[in-house]
């Protein structure tokens, strides 16, 4: 049976593809009416419109807004119209829109009866497209502009000129209108319907016009021609305008705006948003639901508003009734208005399907599709979609969508002539010759759409086709091919392989699929070589002629192989193998990495790990060459031939493109080229870089001379696994270490002996020998060696230890004194806290020395004990070599601490013996010196047995003695004597004491080169007593002279006051320095301090009884004025000052020896006199 005696109806009969909201002939909208197929989803959009609606006549309500969404082709335009169809109940051949729909609605009829109910009161709709009734100055006002013009033309005025509609409503409501338009013709000589179009050309009509039908003066009626503003209108002035139309209408009155695409028109212009907010708002105000909005949308108005949500939400308000159309309606519209079958073709067609069932299954399966895209799922469905598949409805509403973003022409699609509807009648158009086992193929939808598609599409297409009609190098199948390319262009969620591409060509449920693809892959080839199509991996894309040009461009530019290669190395090391050091058992060994010629970081020379590309001549991949270049330290690894070489050169070909190119100074057009090439980038790194992987896992593997043969495992086990063969190959001396370290604290357990084990069963025995051995061999060619010689030797091949494990084997050396470890030329003992960094710190470890240990000799060792014993006075001196150093390193160096401490304290004393403590310090810094040396070390203490022997007898039996019993009394005589010193002529006056004073001297003399007498000093405590008893028998005869002289001065200024109140002030202050004179003089222990008090004080006493006479003396009367006589001069009678002072004050007590004593003194005499002459006239001494 052939395709077109399948179909219930003519499948060639005219269709209303597209339904416009402006057509309004009968035949359309009866077709439209009659053909109109009510879906389950539309049954309740019917039902929720018409309850609210319904409600609106009972409540009035200023939520009168409906919003209507859905994608392109989902019918929501064809709803709005059905809707103000229903709604006004137009009569179309003598019946009623709602009649028309009582069929429909058999098995509902409560919903009929709302409808029915709802459309008897009079109702008027205006519905329009908005896309093409509106302005193209969108501006703010842009959406009230395009309501006032329809409103306004639903009136019967001008709308396309507000100015005029304006004008023409004035004259409508004055009632002259008839009047108007009579006048104006007989002026103009034409209609005024005809000539408002032209409006600003007509004023010399018009104004004269004014002038006659509303009485307007000449110039009212001139400047309101000219006036410019006249055009505008608020929304206040709109609202109030609809509102008084509708209020002269019967109460049951609804007017209707019903728009079409109001979200494509305004979609997220805030200005235009707001617009629309408060003219629904306004409009729902104030009219109370007598006024409808009814608005569609591709997205939902909540999409529309969702960036400023808080600022729309008015909007939602007023569009509170919300229906969204989907795609499943949009099937069972096609379905049956379309393909629906005859009785005997739907059995037909069930039996073919059952006949070929896994047939169907197995050809529409998808490769890597995001989408349910399937099959069929039965015969009923197979027999229902025929010759369709149900993945192509799905495909198709996304071709639709995308091409409207996309490839349209400037115009919307819902402008256009084509829809899904007509795509699909067109496609079964095109193969309704054929018979029940024939298959859309999916390219075929390509004409549906070609039409309203931009011009360099279409372009590269025709080409194609020209080329193909030619046969120059296309074939007719390769045109088709290329069709199908663009329509799945932009739909992500079929990949554009191969494999999909042969099942989206398939024309027929027989086709042999490994035919298709051989037929497929060809046209593809062809096309790539034409430069029709791109390539990214294993998908195809379509290319426009600015794209293939860029393409072109893009596939001469030119990537030099050392940049690929280096590339590939990053993403080897950078991405799939980020390992630096590979982890074997507690050891990490670093490799070299390299890929072909290429090393990346730093070479180390150990391992290598070496990756050979396809770039790499076959002649240097022969398995005899790579054994032989493997064998000692790499494995090499040969990637197997993936396309990963191809994929990341095309990549780095279009960056290097781009960056070359000034995009930002490119077209538009070719900006979004690029930018869309840099994702195919993106994509081909992404592609590059599974490749690569599978690569490595397909990789040839050679491994210290042989070819590894690593079944198991992903890109990096696989790596892992030839890492760890050559590792235990590479390394074979890496087993002798059997005891891992894990820290310092593990190497200072070693030093200290804390470590114990059976002979012959300790920890690294073999490592120790190795190193021992090593050691010997390079003491025998007398060669130093550092431990930075050892980490070298034992972290490289063949042993591979790590740092601390070789510092752990030197450890055990260490402690069984089988080396010696100097550390900038000194020998460092085992318990040297420092000893652990100098093993194995970088930065210590070329200053440490290591070398096998020449041992002192018995005789040596026995001598040095028997010294050290009796020197120390001890027994328990050490038997081994490293404790006997240790012991002598502490004794010696606490025996100079102590003499140190010694010699400090001679600083601020003059002690005798210095020249001994020094001494002794110098024996042992001469001893000390030779620690850094063993054998050196313990002949200088042999050397030197005689004198620290004679040293320290010498020390103990003076003055160590000293120090421990006599330093007291030392420091206490030399202080004594000292502070004796200004009274040692009243002392010698008292032979007994001055003679023990002198003896005191000579006993705490020190003199350089004179032997000092310790015995002594014994004598000191006597001596000090015999002179301080004299000396305090002097101190108390001089204390109680100078207290007679303050009793005296006291005496002497009470009397001067003789009790007069007028002096108590000077007597309470002199008083009071008397009493402090007298605490002093009890505290002084110096006899000429006491004689020094006796001058201040008399001095003081003078002055006080100078103020208190002033104070008393009566005041002097002034002398009588008396004639000057010429050369003679007559002054008041001045009064003697005389000062009385003790001669015991002025001739103090003194011996004096010799003719310079007796000038001193006499001198001091006549200093004092002379300065106590200059306070008064006289001087009198009792």
């Amino acid at each position: 049976m052939m395709i077109r005696e399948m179909f219930a109806d003519d499948i060639n009969r005219k269709i209303n593809g597209v339904i416009k909201v402006d057509q309004a002939a009968d035949d359309v909208i009866e077709q439209e009416l009659n053909e109109y197929v009510i879906t389950r989803e539309l049954k309740k959009h019917f039902i929720t419109f018409f309850n609210y609606y319904g409600d609106a006549f009972d409540q009035p309500t200023a939520d009168m807004g409906v919003w209507i969404s859905g994608f392109f082709g989902s019918g929501k335009s064809h709803f709005l119209k059905m809707l103000s169809y229903l709604l006004e109940n137009k009569e179309v051949k003598g019946i009623r829109s709602v009649e028309r729909f009582r069929k429909k609605f058999e098995d509902d009829p409560a919903t009929f009866m709302l409808i029915d109910r709802v459309t008897k009161g009079p109702t008027e709709t205006i519905l329009f497209n908005i896309d093409i009734e509106g302005f193209s100055n969108k501006d703010k006002t842009a959406v009230l502009r395009v309501f006032a013009k329809m409103f306004y033309n639903h009136l019967g005025f001008y709308g396309e000129n507000l100015k005029v509609a304006m004008m023409e409503r004035y004259i409508d409501q004055q009632g002259k209108t008839e009047e108007f338009r009579r006048v104006f013709e007989e002026k103009r000589g034409k209609s005024w319907l005809e000539m408002r179009r032209a409006f600003a050309f007509n004023g010399k009509f018009i104004i004269p016009t004014l002038m006659e039908v509303l009485d307007m003066s000449e110039e009212d009626a001139r400047t309101w021609f000219n006036d410019k503003t006249a055009t505008e209108i608020s929304i206040a002035q709109l609202v109030e305008d609809m509102k008084a139309y509708v209020d002269t209408k019967p109460e049951n009155f609804r007017l209707l705006f019903m728009i079409d695409e109001v979200g494509q028109y305004v979609g997220t212009d805030t200005d235009m948003l707001l617009n629309l907010q408060s003219l629904t708002e306004k409009i729902g105000s104030e009219c109370e639901g007598k006024i409808w909005v009814i608005c569609t949308g591709q997205e939902a108005i909540d999409e529309i508003i969702k960036v400023r949500a808080d600022e729309f939400s008015r909007i939602q308000a007023r569009f509170k009734t919300r229906l969204s159309l989907s795609s499943s309606s949009v099937d069972e519209v096609i379905q049956k208005r379309i393909l629906k079958k005859k009785p005997e073709a739907a059995k037909n067609l069930e039996g073919v399907y059952e006949q070929n069932d896994s047939v169907l299954r197995n050809l529409f399966s998808f490769n890597g599709s995001i989408l349910d895209i399937k099959g069929y799922s039965g015969p009923r469905e197979f027999s229902e979609n025929f010759p369709f598949v149900p993945y192509q409805f799905i495909i198709m509403q996304k071709v639709f969508a995308e091409i409207r973003k996309h490839g349209n022409s400037g115009k919307h699609l819902s402008g256009g002539e084509r829809s899904m509807l007509s795509g699909f009648q067109e496609a079964a158009q095109k193969i309704q010759e054929k018979d029940e086992y024939a298959l859309v193929p999916f390219f075929l939808f390509y004409d549906t759409v070609h039409t309203f598609l931009d011009g360099s599409i279409r372009r590269v297409i025709e080409r194609c086709q020209k080329a193909a009609d030619n046969g120059d190098g296309i074939e007719q199948q390769d045109v088709a091919v290329l069709k199908l390319l663009y329509l799945i262009r932009y739909i992500d969620d079929i990949p554009s392989n191969l494999d999909n591409i042969v099942i989206l060509m398939a024309d027929d449920i027989r086709v042999d699929k490994i035919i298709m693809r051989e037929a497929v892959s060809g046209s593809l080839d062809r096309l790539m070589s034409q430069n029709y199509i791109g390539r990214t991996g294993d998908t195809y894309n379509f290319l426009t002629d600015e794209e293939q040009d860029i393409q072109r461009e893009i596939r001469d530019t030119n990537v030099d192989t050392a940049s690929i290669v280096e590339r590939i190395a990053q993403m080897i090391y950078g991405d799939i193998f980020t390992t630096k050091k590979f982890r074997y058992g507690k050891y990490d060994f670093a490799f070299d990495q390299m890929v072909d010629g290429i090393t990346v970081g730093v070479a180390t020379g150990g391992m290598c790990l070496r990756f050979l590309t396809v770039a790499t001549d076959a002649i240097e991949k022969t398995d005899f060459r790579l054994m032989a270049e493997s064998k000692g330290n790499e494995a090499i690894v040969v990637l197997a031939d993936t396309p990963y070489y191809e994929s990341l050169e095309s990549a780095m070909k279009i960056r290097k493109y781009v960056k070359q190119r000034n995009v930002s100074q490119l077209p538009k057009s070719v900006q979004k080229i690029i930018s869309d090439q840099q994702d195919e980038a993106g994509k081909y790194e992404l592609s590059a870089m599974t490749e690569l992987q599978n690569a490595i896992e397909g990789a040839q593997f050679y491994v210290d001379g042989e070819h590894l043969e690593i079944k198991a495992g992903n890109a990096k086990s696989k790596i892992d696994q030839s890492l760890e063969y050559l590792v235990t190959h590479v390394y074979s001396k890496l087993d002798l270490i059997t005891d891992n370290a894990g820290s310092d604290a593990d190497i200072i357990a070693i030093l200290t002996g804390a470590v114990t084990a059976l002979p012959g069963m300790e920890p690294n025995r073999d490592a120790v020998s190795a190193m021992e051995e090593y050691l010997e061999m390079q003491d025998a060619k007398k060669l130093p060696t550092s431990m930075a010689d050892v980490q070298s030797k034992y972290s490289a091949i063949p042993y591979g230890w790590k740092e601390i494990d070789i510092a752990a084997v030197a450890a055990q050396l260490i402690y069984s004194q089988k080396v010696t470890i100097k550390y900038a030329g000194n020998t460092i003992q085992p318990d040297d806290p420092k000893l652990p960094d100098m093993l194995r710190k970088k930065s210590e470890i070329g200053k440490t020395s290591i070398s096998k240990r020449k041992t002192i000799s018995a005789t040596m060792m026995r001598d040095v004990k028997a010294m050290l014993r009796e020197y120390f006075d001890i027994m328990d001196v050490p038997d081994d070599e490293d404790g006997l150093i240790r012991f002598v390193t502490r004794k010696f160096e606490e025996q100079h601490e102590y003499y140190v401490s010694l010699d400090a304290r001679y600083d601020g004393h003059k002690y005798p013996d210095h020249a001994l403590v020094q001494e002794a310090i110098h024996l042992m810094d001469d001893v000390l010196s030779q620690k850094k040396d063993n054998i050196a070390l313990i002949e200088r203490v042999l050397k030197k047995e005689d004198a620290l022997f004679a040293n320290k007898e010498a020390m103990s039996n003076g003055i160590e003695n000293f120090f421990r019993t006599q330093v007291a009394v030392f420091d206490q005589a030399v202080q004594f004597e000292k502070s004796l010193h200004d009274d040692l002529d009243r002392i010698a006056e008292n032979e007994e004491a001055y003679k023990a004073l002198n003896t005191i001297r000579l006993i705490t003399m020190v003199q350089t080169g004179s032997k000092f007498n310790y015995n002594r000093i014994r004598e000191l405590n006597p001596l000090m007593d015999t002179v301080r008893t004299a000396h305090d028998k002097m101190l108390e005869e001089k204390r109680a002279e100078v207290l007679e002289t303050v009793r005296q001065c006291m005496e002497a200024t009470h009397t001067a006051a003789n009790g007069d109140s007028k002096a108590s002030h000077l007597i309470e202050k002199s008083d009071k320095y008397f009493s402090q004179c007298k605490e002093k003089i009890a505290e002084l222990k110096s006899l000429a301090l006491l004689d020094a008090m006796f001058l201040p004080m008399c001095q003081y006493k003078d002055d006080t009884v100078s103020n208190i006479e002033a104070v008393l003396a009566p005041p002097e009367p002034k002398p009588p004025v008396q004639q000057v006589q010429s050369g003679k001069e007559q002054g008041p009678a001045k009064k003697k000052v005389v000062r009385a002072y003790s001669r015991q004050v002025i001739f103090q007590a003194k011996t004096l020896e010799s003719e310079a004593d007796i000038d001193d003194y006499v001198e001091k005499i006549r200093s004092q006199l002379k300065q106590l002459l200059k306070n008064c006239d006289e001087i009198k001494l009792n």
